[in-house]
């Protein structure tokens, strides 16, 4: 299977996401339920040795989500608990959550309104506020964070940032590749993602310890998984010397990942083409910013986020109602995670009112569909209704 396309025609619907299933990835699955063997086995090994050679890392381990690989990968920094990590307050719950997990405390930094990373500066001002002992860097959208100008903004080494790269595989900073340039970066494959699997996510890092650690921790800390100790010989006895979690990637989703890489550069050029048609025709409207380009390296284009530009910002959900109205589905990336009242309670009120970028640009972002099944009528009739709506509402 070369590609694959959603069929679009004026007045049908262009979903937000839409996840390709490659006939290898049908393949490969198939050999598993006939094997006998469901759960982490030699699909997922192939499948984090895969995944090496994609990021250009030395160690790849495959978990059950980004979550688990962001709070894993912050234990196997072995900071004392309570110890403060900076994180971008434009991110997923669930990115804060893990160093909640991970017994640390969330410190929020604020975003720049056009790239929606934070910037030096911002980095800086959190880590005045509190001395962190670690950080969590997004590549948010897939535009490639500046990792280490960031780390030296924190007065950080790169072995304490953990880089949050659920949006960013196939990103690079410069000519490197994301997925090796500090201790532990962390992908995603949900169903929506990039590289869609369904649930899963891996850790790739070039410190052998670090994976060593992760790669027991994923499984309760013991010391050999199941598929070591069930295979003819093995030996039923384990130990247990690590405070692990059960999050292990099953041979099923591993194998689907296998399939489904095959296919990651035809997959990663097409949504880089689905971006610059959408360039070509938002450039001109008045009412929109269009997403930032990296000065240098490649932009992942997980999302393609616009930015409503006043007085229209007033409006954007009603322009997503529009959209949703004319068969466009659209998405918001994403609620600063200052503003949940668990995160508000467990701060304080006065450490969660410190990201006022974040929040004036929160109410003015729209993500439009973006999935490379798209073809470029479905670009185009997204960026007429976009057209229209934001000019009802101007």
């Amino acid at each position: 299977m070369s590609s694959q396309v959603v069929p679009i025609s004026v007045g049908k619907k262009v979903p937000f996401a839409f996840a390709q299933v490659s006939d290898e990835a049908r393949q490969y699955v198939a050999e598993v339920l006939s094997s006998g063997w469901l759960t982490t086995g030699t699909q997922a090994l192939m499948f984090e040795n895969e995944l090496c050679t994609t990021v250009g890392a030395a160690h790849t381990v495959a978990v059950s989500s980004c979550t688990a690989a962001i709070e894993l990968s912050l234990r196997a920094l072995r900071l004392r608990p309570g110890t403060a990590v900076l994180t971008p307050t434009m991110t997923f719950c669930g990115a804060v959550h893990a160093v909640v997990h991970a017994g640390l405390r969330p410190v929020f930094v604020d975003i720049d309104p056009v790239t929606l990373v934070p910037r030096p500066d911002q980095v800086t001002a959190a880590a005045e506020r509190h001395r962190p002992g670690a950080m969590v860097v997004q590549h948010m959208a897939g535009f490639p964070a500046p990792v280490d100008v960031l780390a030296a903004a924190a007065e950080l080494p790169l072995s304490r940032v953990v880089e949050d790269a659920a949006h960013a595989l196939g990103a690079r900073l410069g000519t490197r590749r994301i997925g090796a340039l500090s201790a532990a970066t962390c992908f995603s494959f949900y169903a929506t993602k990039n590289l869609p699997i369904g649930e899963g996510g891996a850790i790739s890092t070039d410190d052998p310890d670090l994976a060593g650690f992760v790669r027991s921790a994923r499984l309760h800390g013991m010391s050999k998984d199941a598929w070591s100790r069930y295979l003819p010989g093995g030996s039923w006895r384990y130990t247990v010397e690590a405070d692990g979690i059960k999050a292990n990637l099953s041979d099923v989703h591993a194998a689907i990942g296998r399939g489904q890489l095959l296919h990651f550069g035809e997959w990663q050029r097409r949504r880089a083409a689905i971006a610059a048609r959408y360039d070509e025709h938002l450039v001109g409207l008045a009412a929109l910013e269009l997403p930032a380009r990296p000065s240098a390296g490649v932009h992942a284009w997980h999302l393609y986020v616009v930015r409503l530009v006043d007085p229209a910002s007033a409006h954007r959900d009603d322009i997503i109602d529009a959209l949703a109205e004319g068969g466009v589905g659209t998405s918001v990336h994403f609620i600063p995670a200052h503003r949940f009242p668990y995160f508000r309670r467990l701060l304080g009120e006065s450490e969660c009112s410190l990201c006022p970028e974040a929040d004036a640009v929160a109410d003015r972002i729209v993500s439009l569909p973006m999935h490379q099944g798209l073809d470029s009528e479905a670009v185009d009739y997204v960026c007429d209704r976009l057209a229209a709506a934001t000019a009802r509402f101007a």
